[in-house]
């Protein structure tokens, strides 16, 4: 840093042609002046200046340093800028992670949302299961189902809550009848969700009557994803764990039906987790902020009208 400070000096000499001036203009004196610019001769081991009693000269070296001295620290106040601008105003390229379901749901529709209020950023979504090293793979956010998030070094903000709910098809109930209790699940065909946050061979379910665990055996059918589950319970497949957000439409229209609906699963938060609490872009606090207005009044509304 005390180069670049002696460079600043040095333009200031070469543009005002006097070490008294420049002495002056910084409130500082003229042994300070001349010593930086006697720094910067050591260093280079070349002559910049001319001096004697009456003026200064540039020597065609101090001039040829000169012109690359104000580009340099022109680039550098250029360089300052945008990265102070990049707290105050979204831009550049914003990488996400989601698990697959919830972002096919409710963050593709955010994320559209957000580009719209800032077009200047450029967002590259990547889904996956499971939660990704945020530093290794060069990702500036993850959003996460969980409920709760390991010890780490990262940062979290909490956009929402989500359920899951036990669903079938008008067509498997109506060949097959609906359960009244948790234990009548025994004479069903029960399809297996296994996702990182939800215990592939158990269900635990929770009402306003008591908590319920079931074990479903023999499954006919069991898949990681939720979007692929939804398509197995429509076709009539069984009877199913959905979550709410992935539910609540097909609920709507009657084309799934709601199974033993005083319970649901225990909530699970959603997440958004990111590398710092320090200098955080704007990119990054924009696109949180988004999430909670519209993500998090989604999952809200949902949870009003499926466990509320």
């Amino acid at each position: 840093m005390d180069k670049l400070s002696n460079m600043s000096v040095y333009i200031k000499v070469v543009e005002m042609g006097s070490f008294t001036a420049v002495a002056n203009h910084l409130d500082s004196t003229v042994g300070n002046v001349s010593r930086a610019v006697s720094a910067l001769e050591n260093v280079l081991d070349t002559r910049l200046l001319q001096r004697s009693t009456r003026r200064l000269s540039v020597t065609d070296a101090g001039r040829r340093f000169y012109e690359r001295c104000v580009k340099i620290l022109a680039d550098l106040e250029s360089a300052e800028a945008e990265a102070s601008n990049a707290a105050l105003q979204p831009r550049g390229t914003l990488r996400v992670h989601c698990v697959p379901g919830l972002a096919r749901q409710l963050v593709t529709g955010a994320v559209l949302e957000y580009r719209q209020a800032f077009p200047e950023v450029t967002v590259d979504l990547m889904l996956s299961q499971r939660m990704p090293n945020l530093l290794e793979d060069q990702l500036d956010v993850s959003i996460l189902i969980a409920r709760t998030l390991p010890d780490s070094a990262y940062v979290s903000q909490k956009i929402g809550v989500s359920h899951c709910v036990l669903v079938a098809s008008p067509e498997y109930l109506a060949r097959h009848g609906a359960p009244k209790t948790p234990e009548q699940l025994c004479d069903h065909q029960c399809l297996l969700l296994g996702t990182v946050d939800y215990v592939r061979d158990e269900w635990q379910l929770k009402s306003k009557a008591g908590d319920a665990t079931f074990i479903p055996s023999g499954p006919s059918f069991s898949v990681n994803d939720m979007d692929a589950m939804a398509v197995a319970i429509r076709e009539g497949a069984g009877i199913g764990l959905l979550a709410g957000f992935t539910a609540i439409d097909d609920l709507r229209t009657g084309r799934l039906v709601r199974v033993l609906p005083d319970y649901h699963t225990y909530e699970r938060n959603v997440y958004a987790v990111y590398t710092s609490r320090q200098f955080v872009d704007a990119k990054i606090t924009r696109f949180i902020d988004t999430l909670k207005a519209r993500v998090g009044a989604q999952l809200a509304s949902t949870a009003q009208a499926l466990i509320d």
